[in-house]
């Protein structure tokens, strides 16, 4: 597991609360990061929202440099899947 996978886990699992979905997060060319009720973990499985960005756009999205629904607009973050799920996550994280 790369250290970027597990520095983003410790750090989503520091400002997560009440998420209430299964949703993936890949960090393009570093690995995947499973977020459910019992926080985030490195993993790859199939989930209700798949969201996919490049390192630096993840790093922004979690110290808050980065706005995702501007990222998203302006296609550096993808979201696949359900996207009620991607919205609920973005309010776990905030």
């Amino acid at each position: 597991m790369s250290d970027v996978i597990t520095g983003a886990v410790e750090a989503l699992n520091s400002k997560m609360s009440g998420f209430d979905g299964l949703a993936k997060f890949v960090i393009e060319g570093e690995g995947a990061i499973m977020l459910d009720s019992s926080g985030a973990r490195a993993g790859d499985e199939p989930a209700d929202v798949t969201m996919t960005a490049n390192r630096e756009t993840f790093e922004g999205i979690l110290d808050g440099s980065v706005n995702p629904t501007s990222a998203f607009m302006t296609g550096k973050l993808t979201v696949d899947g359900d996207m009620g799920a991607a919205m609920r996550l973005g309010s776990a994280l905030s």
